[in-house]
């Protein structure tokens, strides 16, 4: 038995699928189905239940799946103790942030934390909600910054700031005659929405519901839209294709002068997390993060969030 071998059936268990298994693990399909098969011979058990569409875990395999990872996280643990011994600060920390956040905090982040660790290396990820949960749990990260609600077993949060979402929309648009946009308000107009799979989109037709049924369904605007940023969407806005809602950290002073942006009515927040793995820890490293972003909203790089 050995550590690769644990690594392989915990990550066919997470994807219930060998073929996505074996890319999250960068080997080939029959690698590791071959690796797995002699690991079920070698311990005289069944871990996974092949006979069905979707890979299952047998009863006896989640037990020891669930024991193998705790293993994993132990043997990275030894690792990571034995550096940070030295300096908890000089060790490589990988950090990940959704893509709608990152552009938009990191720049003002940033700053305060080198000014609190200099030293301390910063492994930088951007990514989908599922996608770096994914990574943190396989300890390739070892911290992420996501949008509630989130909620994963072994994963720990702390809440950094709140926002405002702000509704947004070209020059010259009726809104400028109104103080705030209501749903009904929202649901008359073309409402452009990132790709399926970003958090933001499901926190924008979870405040106004009625938008799923609404979205625009015309194919070329859907090929346009997909796999876009937050960025691409206020130009879009700009050019007068549509409307959209923002957080309020990705609208910039200077679109005062390119959009009509209001608020909405009733108010809606976000709220970001720091996500970590209660079984690898570093402790010193996420309150040096924590601090960082206090000293962030303390000093105004980040007006219109507010603490938590």
């Amino acid at each position: 038995m050995t550590l690769q071998e644990l690594k392989y059936i915990v990550a066919v268990a997470r994807e219930r699928h060998f073929g996505r298994a074996a890319k999250a693990c960068f080997v080939s399909q029959p690698a590791l189905s071959a690796a797995v098969r002699k690991l079920e011979e070698e311990l005289g058990v069944v871990l996974f239940d092949r006979d069905t569409p979707t890979v299952r875990v047998t009863p006896l395999g989640a037990v020891l799946v669930a024991q193998a990872q705790r293993a994993l996280d132990a043997a990275a643990e030894v690792t990571k103790l034995a550096q940070a011994a030295q300096d908890p600060l000089a060790v490589p920390f990988g950090l990940g942030l959704i893509y709608t956040i990152c552009p938009y905090l990191l720049p003002h982040w940033v700053p305060p934390l080198q000014a609190r660790a200099p030293q301390l290396p910063l492994l930088l990820q951007e990514g989908l909600t599922a996608q770096l949960t994914e990574r943190l749990l396989n300890g390739e990260l070892d911290a992420i910054v996501v949008a509630a609600p989130f909620a994963e077993p072994g994963i720990a949060t702390q809440p950094l700031y709140a926002e405002p979402l702000l509704a947004v929309a070209p020059l010259g648009h009726p809104w400028t005659h109104v103080q705030v946009v209501t749903p009904a308000m929202l649901v008359q107009e073309t409402v452009l929405l990132l790709t399926p799979g970003h958090c933001f989109r499901d926190q924008v037709l979870e405040a106004c519901p009625d938008l799923r049924r609404e979205v625009p369904t015309d194919a070329a605007l859907v090929q346009a839209l997909r796999n876009s940023s937050l960025t691409t969407i206020r130009h879009m806005v700009m050019a007068g294709v549509g409307v959209t809602v923002l957080p309020a950290t990705a609208v910039t002073a200077a679109d005062d002068h390119q959009l009509v942006i209001r608020p909405l009515a009733p108010a809606q927040h976000r709220e970001v997390l720091l996500a970590w793995r209660r079984a690898a820890a570093r402790p010193q490293v996420l309150d040096v993060l924590v601090q960082a972003l206090r000293d962030a909203l303390a000093q105004g790089r980040l007006p219109s969030a507010r603490p938590v």
